[in-house]
This record gives C-alpha cells, sequence and structure tokens, in this order.
C-alpha cells in the first residue's frame, strides 16, 4: 500500500464527496490515519466547529494553503 499522503496534526481542507453530506466549515485537523478501504486511505478528522469526529477518504481532503 502507498504512504499517507497526510500525517497526524495537518490542517486539511474537507470537500465530502456525499452531497448529503453536509461540512460546517473546511479546515479540518487530522487525528488519526485509518485502514483502506477500496483501496483508499481514510483519516479521522474535526474541526473546532463541531464536537464531532468525521472519517473522510483521501481524495476529499487538500492539503491547506
Amino acid at each position: 500500500m502507498a504512504h499517507a499522503k497526510y500525517k497526524v496534526g495537518d490542517l486539511v481542507d474537507f470537500n465530502p464527496a456525499r452531497a448529503t453530506v453536509p461540512a460546517s466549515i473546511r479546515e479540518y485537523k487530522v487525528l488519526r490515519l485509518m485502514p483502506y478501504e477500496g483501496g483508499e486511505r481514510q483519516y479521522r478528522i474535526k474541526t473546532i466547529a463541531e464536537q464531532f469526529e468525521r472519517v473522510a477518504r483521501e481524495s476529499e481532503l487538500s492539503r491547506r494553503p
């Protein structure tokens, strides 16, 4: 498997592929690397604007400028 594109502590933008998944803001922090699912790395992410964590696929994330 390929190396992870992001590491714990990285700030990322979250752009969910599923239109039914609202994202309150775009800036999230990577909390944990998750196992691959469907050939794609997953990450546990969180923003300070929400009380809960999310799981995002690597393709839904982009590095903050």
